[in-house]
């Protein structure tokens, strides 16, 4: 006896005027991808790994995030950011480097990351800046992570890791 297993395509998108929406893009609830609010023109991708026992994100050759300035994507204001392997240059930023900053809680719970123990700072996106960048380089931080809508007592088990980015609403015609 064969069991045979129908995988279906997600529902497409209707179209936005003439275009096609392509997944993971959607238009509404029911296509495209679940990490992409369409109606506050916000969606969710994965922060970087932390190389297991060394403390560097994956990307530290890239230099961490950088979102193209011509875009219309810009760094949401729910993302707390969480930086570890920092050199003494760090304390010199307007960061919370203290022993209540959200990465010492991360450090306690995550012994695989290789962070115990490393000067480390989070902050909080400031709603008054736009950022396009989340920078990780010998010299700063070596290594990141971000928590998307980060409230105080929430445990580490419950956070939602990943880097909310939000884009501006295309002009449509009317």
């Amino acid at each position: 006896m064969h069991l045979l297993t129908q995988v279906s395509a997600p529902d497409a998108c209707p179209k936005c005027g003439s275009m096609e929406v392509p997944y993971p893009l959607s238009r509404g609830d029911t296509c495209g991808d679940p990490s992409i609010n369409p109606s506050a023109y916000k969606l969710v991708i994965e922060p970087p790994m932390i190389q297991k026992n060394t403390c560097y994100s994956a990307e530290l050759a890239f230099g961490g995030l950088k979102l193209a300035e011509n875009l219309p994507f810009n760094i949401s204001t729910h993302n707390t950011v969480l930086l570890f392997n920092c050199s003494e240059n760090i304390l010199l930023s307007p960061l919370n480097c203290s022993s209540t900053s959200y990465c010492k809680e991360y450090e306690a719970e995550e012994r695989e990351s290789g962070c115990k123990d490393t000067l480390c700072c989070h902050f909080l996106k400031d709603a008054s800046m736009t950022q396009y960048r989340i920078r990780v380089r010998v010299g700063g931080c070596r290594a990141y992570t971000s928590v998307v809508d980060l409230k105080p007592g929430d445990p580490v088990d419950a956070w939602n890791y990943g880097i909310e980015l939000q884009w501006l609403p295309p002009n449509l015609p009317f």
